[in-house]
């Protein structure tokens, strides 16, 4: 029983989906939401991540065995089809009542983004349109949070483009050491089209777009004279992770390495958005 939770568990890409749990409980007490709203953030998020993380392995599973993903659960057999099918819808499901708690607006937007992620799974990750719903997903992220607010409140437009920005980094750097087993099984999205180099750099210059509007948004919209130490601290760490990113991608095959720098960069911008605060809302 263990050893099927604990492959249950896998076959929910935990990593990112604790990820984006995270990002978008700091971004909840960035804008001071009730502890009690916060908790339930974190809950509809989670349930909306898992479900897309699910759903990611179950539609994938076939190509994922034929090219012997040893990473993947289902692939190696170790978990059925059906148990991470089923555990898929159920936390859809589960997220729809979840994300209403937060306040229908709020809702709506979660419940866009999370269809976003499944419409990725099933179609557009093998169409050049692949990096839309990762644009569409994270973007969104900022404003599930500041509608979840009582009163609700629009997301300031640097959040929405740190979020996007984000989105682009986040898939361009998770497909690229896959490529080639991408390419057997008839998966042709934007970053293959590009090629390894070209996509790499676009990542990485993605995430120097984020990490400068997060520094300078609250700056560009009146909501602070100046940036913070702190955030000119933050902005110079990521463009430093965007430059080594770049050299990389340049120099080496591409690895998990990338993926995992891009979500490091991602948390020091979390909280660089935590000390910005009320300036995300609009």
């Amino acid at each position: 029983m263990l050893a099927r939770t604990r492959s249950l568990l896998l076959a929910s890409h935990p990593g990112p989906t604790a990820t984006v749990t995270v990002l978008a409980v700091v971004l909840g007490i960035a804008i001071d939401l009730p502890a009690w709203r916060i908790g339930a953030l974190g809950i509809a998020i989670l349930a909306g991540q898992l479900s897309i993380g699910f759903s990611n392995d179950w539609l994938d599973a076939a190509r994922d065995r034929a090219v012997h993903r040893t990473d993947k659960p289902v692939a190696r057999g170790d978990i059925s089809v059906t148990a991470v099918r089923r555990a898929a819808w159920v936390f859809a499901a589960l997220t729809i009542p979840a994300s209403f708690v937060l306040g229908w607006r709020s809702a709506v937007a979660h419940l866009i983004l999370v269809a976003s992620g499944w419409a990725y799974n099933a179609v557009l990750k093998r169409t050049a349109a692949s990096v839309i719903p990762f644009v569409l997903s994270f973007g969104l992220l900022p404003a599930v949070v500041t509608l979840a607010a009582q009163p609700p409140a629009a997301a300031t437009w640097w959040a929405l483009g740190v979020g996007a920005a984000f989105g682009v980094a986040i898939h361009f750097t998770n497909v690229l050491p896959d490529l080639d087993d991408d390419a057997s099984t008839g998966i042709d999205g934007l970053p293959h089209r590009l090629g390894r180099v070209a996509a790499g750099v676009v990542a990485f210059v993605a995430l120097a777009v984020a990490a400068t509007l997060v520094t300078l948004g609250p700056v560009l919209s009146g909501a602070a004279s100046s940036p913070t130490p702190l955030g000119m601290v933050a902005l110079a760490l990521c463009l430093a992770i965007a430059a080594l990113g770049i050299v990389l991608v340049a120099t080496r095959p591409p690895g998990r390495l990338l993926f995992r720098l891009i979500i490091v960069a991602s948390l020091i911008v979390a909280g660089s958005l935590v000390l910005a605060g009320t300036s995300l809302t609009a």
